[in-house]
Formats: C-alpha cells, sequence, structure tokens
C-alpha cells in the first residue's frame, strides 16, 4: 500500500509542477513583490519640506556692579609692611613688567645676559614677568633677568627694549 500511495504522490507533482506552473509562480511572486514597495512607498510617512531648523539665542544682560559689603573694622591693626615698589613706571628690581613690541616673534629669555646665551624660553606679546636682577649691558643691550609669576621655572634674561613696566598683576 505504500508503493501504491508514493506513486500517486509521483502522478499529482508531475501533474501540477512543471516548468510551466513554476514560471508562473515566479512571476506571480515578483508581482506580489512589487505590488508590495509600492504601497509602501505610497503609504511612507512623508519628510519634512522645511529647512533646516533655525537657532534660536537668548541674549542674557550682564551683570550690573555690586557694591562690596561692608566689613568690619579688624580690632588690631596690620602688621605686615607691604613690600617697597619701584617707582611706577621704572625698569627695577620687583617690577612687573609686560612683554610688548615683538611683532609677534616673542622675546627670546636667554641663559645669560647676551647674545650667544641659549635661548630658554620664548615670551611672546602681552606676557607678564618680574624683574628679578639685572640691569647688565652686553652686545649693545641692557638685560633684565626675568621670571614668570605664575610659573618659576620660566626665567631668562630678555633685553629692555622690550619689556613695559606695569602694575603688580
Amino acid at each position: 500500500m505504500e508503493i501504491r500511495t508514493m506513486n500517486r504522490l509521483a502522478e499529482i507533482l508531475d501533474k501540477y509542477f512543471t516548468w510551466k506552473t513554476l514560471v508562473a509562480a515566479l512571476f506571480f511572486a515578483a508581482g506580489l513583490l512589487a505590488t508590495l514597495l509600492i504601497l509602501l512607498w505610497l503609504f511612507a510617512p512623508q519628510r519634512s519640506a522645511h529647512g533646516p531648523a533655525t537657532a534660536v539665542m537668548n541674549i542674557i544682560p550682564a551683570p550690573t556692579a555690586t557694591p562690596p559689603a561692608s566689613q568690619p573694622e579688624p580690632s588690631t591693626p596690620p602688621t605686615a609692611t607691604p613690600e617697597p615698589q619701584p617707582p611706577a613706571g621704572q625698569l627695577a628690581l620687583g617690577a612687573y613688567v609686560q612683554i610688548t613690541g615683538t611683532g609677534g616673534d616673542g622675546l627670546r629669555l636667554r641663559s645669560s645676559p647676551s647674545l650667544d646665551g641659549t635661548v630658554l624660553f620664548v615670551a611672546i606679546d602681552s606676557e607678564v614677568f618680574q624683574v628679578i636682577d639685572g640691569p647688565r649691558d652686553a652686545d649693545g643691550y641692557t638685560w633684565w633677568y626675568l621670571e614668570s609669576p605664575s610659573d618659576s621655572t620660566v626665567q631668562g634674561w630678555g633685553v629692555a627694549n622690550y619689556l613695559a613696566v606695569i602694575q603688580n598683576p
């Protein structure tokens, strides 16, 4: 009985699954796929036709000056005396100077007060230094030993032509 069933199944397969039915099935599947893609394209969410969003800028007014709160007077006067400062505008020991007039090239701080001294650091315009030693005259220039108030490792001899005395930073 089994062989008979198998033969019957083979006859049905031969009858209905010919090369013509396979080609028809492929065309039918391609048609379904095309229909699905068209429907998806038609019912896809629409993209916004607007351009890029405009940035919103909030302008916050600058704070106004607030007078300092009054503080009570100390009961005893301070005993520490401030360090004597050099006269205003004069280049002297202890003065604070600002690098100026280098045209963007910077001032070379050297290991010795001479053009032959090794360049240790190049100070840019507007940088502030304190005068530690000097003056020394060499190679037609007046040299001062400068040190950065914010980094004591930045120091060297610089030419006075590019130094402007300023108030304490």
